[in-house]
């Protein structure tokens, strides 16, 4: 079972690798084409209240805003569809079922017209969501990078 999960990883990540690595980056006129909606100015409100039911201790977790919101364009592939908005990078440290600190994960909101239109990243998400996450964050410029 273990050697199962093992490998499928390792193709999720090649898969991913070659799908992403096959796209160029979008043109200023592709994501020129798109209406971003005003720039959100509650937006730390937005992403809290997203968090709130999905952490498992929201009181004592720890969100870092590292950068946004700045307009964002996801190109679409087969794991992922066109996405964009005002991107937010953070990163999020919460406590587990034993009460310590699983270490900080990045995630990426996009947000139009007021209201988060989707994320990267997080306990929900799987591992390509994950890497575009940090793709997002090294985007949005907020690298994120574990020592």
């Amino acid at each position: 079972m273990r050697r199962t999960a093992m490998i499928l990883t390792v193709l999720a990540f090649g898969t991913a690798a070659l799908i992403g690595g096959c796209k160029s980056p979008p043109t200023q006129a592709e994501m020129a084409a798109y209406d971003y909606g005003p720039r959100p100015d509650n937006y730390e409100k937005l992403i809290r209240d997203y968090l709130w039911p999905k952490l498992l201790d929201p009181g004592n977790a720890i969100v870092e805003f590292k950068a946004g919101p700045k307009e964002l364009f996801q190109q679409e592939t087969t794991l992922r569809p066109l996405e964009y908005g005002w991107g937010v990078c953070v990163w999020i440290n919460d406590k587990n079922t034993r009460g310590a600190y699983d270490g900080l994960y990045p995630m990426v909101f996009f947000i139009r017209n007021g209201r988060i239109v989707k994320a990267n990243g997080g306990a929900d998400d799987n591992i390509i969501g994950w890497r575009y996450a940090r793709a997002g964050c090294n985007e949005l410029g907020a690298p994120f990078v574990t020592e």
